[in-house]
């Protein structure tokens, strides 16, 4: 590893970071899904359902606020704020939660992107600094021309490999950001319909 470092010269160094990095964001969003499986109460999410439908609110929302539970939160949220607007509450809701799950996505796509180019520029100023040694040494000594290549080439293939390596997390990542969003829009929908039930159950126990 060390001496690989040493050949591929400067670039080598940011090439470097932009792995740890990576590799640091893939944990981190691994570790963040984690923890929303394990917090995720399906009961407690029946229930707010439950008691939002026969219009008990308070007891919904003092339930649900209290939960580390990413849906719950939305709905409890969206309730809790329903004077200002139920459906804009909800959707606030919903895109907080869907804004912490994009968290850091961009500094990985950033990494795609920006560890080709690094190992490409790496590349060139290798190529530059071996036709500078072919000017010095004449074409008597075509060696020193070609182990500056293919030393420079390592930084392409490095770069090449980070980005690989990072491009399939980010897809997957990607993928259950956009799938949990269809769920989240699909349960506020439901929700929605579900407050009006018990804005219309709360009415008739008042006339009653």
């Amino acid at each position: 590893m060390a001496e690989l470092m040493f050949k591929g010269g400067v670039i080598m160094w940011p090439l470097l970071a932009c792995s740890i990095v990576a590799l640091a964001v893939v944990f981190e969003r691994l570790l963040f899904w984690m923890l929303i499986g394990i917090r995720k109460n399906q009961s407690l999410i029946n229930r707010i359902f439950t008691l939002t439908e026969e219009g008990d609110f308070d007891s919904a929302i003092k339930e649900g606020e209290a939960s580390p539970c990413l849906v719950c939160r939305i709905l409890t949220a969206g309730l809790a704020h329903r004077n200002y607007g139920l459906v804009q509450s909800l959707e606030a809701a919903a895109t907080q939660e869907i804004e912490k799950m994009k968290r850091n996505l961009s500094v990985l796509d950033t990494i795609i992107t920006l560890a080709p180019l690094l190992g490409i520029l790496g590349t060139v100023s290798g190529i530059i600094i071996s036709f500078d040694l072919l000017g010095e040494a004449g074409i008597e000594d075509p060696k020193a021309v070609t182990g500056g290549i293919a030393q420079a080439l390592i930084t392409t293939a490095t770069g090449l490999t980070i980005a690989i390596i990072a491009l399939l997390p980010y897809n997957a990542l990607t993928r259950k950001v956009e799938k949990v969003t269809r769920h989240l829009e699909q349960l506020v929908t439901c929700y929605e319909v579900t407050v009006m039930k018990g804005q219309e159950n709360r009415k008739l126990e008042q006339n009653n």
